[in-house]
């Protein structure tokens, strides 16, 4: 999906790739070294020539060197690891913060001016701390290109991740913590930008001001896709996790509304109801509690342009 050459991506990139190389390393001296140790034995002591097995009934050096020499590689591959990890614990004091959703199944990222975007875009040679908030299970935001990973743990404060783009370009977003369904299409952008285009970019909102009052519908489905509503909602009449948008507008559905089940025209009242409190009024045949509120989340013109969408869905 995206695409860029991610050598020193972020300040980060050197000191896990470090790590990672010299584990590698030691791993691959092993494996060869016992390897043609392993085929050195396997002709040396092969029956022919060894036809009387030598006893070996203990040797204090052996004994020393097996268990100082791997305590000592640990020690090493511990530094590295450690020193790569300790830097991202803490961020400093001018990141720019960006609070990143995540919930079943897509990113979403708001800025501190209100402005929210499915795709991360990121000044260059900035910090940038991302504040994670999981709004229903455990998800986990990983950049491979920037070389951090951070799981999103649902009511969990403080929990961040911080970096700083050091190269233009878009990279990939994934999550790392199987989430359910439809977890491997929880995918998302980043899109770092040289700080000036970053800042028009961030005060721009002319183009949806104008997407907003010439396609109503188009805005709809735009916001839908943003929040993800599409990894549980089918627009073709088939089942997922919720019920399908084809020909729900003015239709009537049977609801589970705590212990009675009525029925319901699907209307502006139900569809905000939905929305706002999902768990009120469940279709009948599918489970309560999948969908979280979105209370706070979407504004009334939001509302409004997802119905003018929901009309269309024939």
């Amino acid at each position: 999906m995206f695409s860029q050459e991610v050598s020193k991506a972020s300040n980060f990139v050197q000191g896990v790739d470090t790590a990672f190389i010299v584990i590698l390393g030691i791993c691959f001296v092993f494996l060869i070294g016992l390897t043609f140790i392993m085929i050195y034995f396997i002709y040396k002591y092969n029956r022919k020539r060894n036809p009387v097995a030598t006893q070996i009934h203990g040797s204090v050096t052996l004994e020393i060197v097996w268990t100082v020499v791997p305590f000592l590689l640990t020690i090493v591959m511990f530094y590295y690891g450690w020193a790569g990890w300790a830097p991202m614990q803490k961020a400093p004091k001018d990141s720019m913060e960006i609070t990143v959703y995540g919930r079943m199944w897509n990113f979403s990222f708001e800025y501190e001016n209100g402005k929210r975007t499915d795709t991360l875009y990121l000044p260059k040679d900035k910090p940038v701390k991302l504040n994670l908030v999981a709004m229903d299970v455990l998800h986990s935001l990983y950049i491979p290109a920037f070389r951090v990973k951070q799981d999103m743990v649902p009511n969990m404060k403080n929990n961040f991740m911080w970096f700083e783009p050091q190269r233009v370009g878009i990279y990939d977003i994934f999550c790392a913590e199987y989430c359910g369904l439809q977890h491997s299409y929880m995918t998302a952008g980043v899109k770092v930008m040289e700080e000036k285009d970053f800042t028009n970019w961030l005060v721009d909102t002319t183009k949806v001001a104008v997407v907003n009052i010439d396609s109503p519908a188009v805005t709809g489905k735009r916001i839908m896709q943003n929040i993800g509503c599409f990894a549980c909602h089918t627009i073709d009449g088939s089942k997922l996790v919720g019920p399908s948008y084809k020909g729900i507008w003015g239709e009537e559905q049977t609801v589970v509304s705590g212990r009675e089940t009525r029925h319901v025209i699907v209307d502006e009242d139900y569809i905000r109801t939905s929305i706002y409190d999902p768990n009120a009024d469940i279709v009948e045949g599918y489970k309560k509690g999948l969908m979280l509120p979105y209370q706070g989340q979407l504004s009334e013109d939001d509302i409004v342009n997802i119905i003018e969408y929901l009309k269309t869905v024939k």
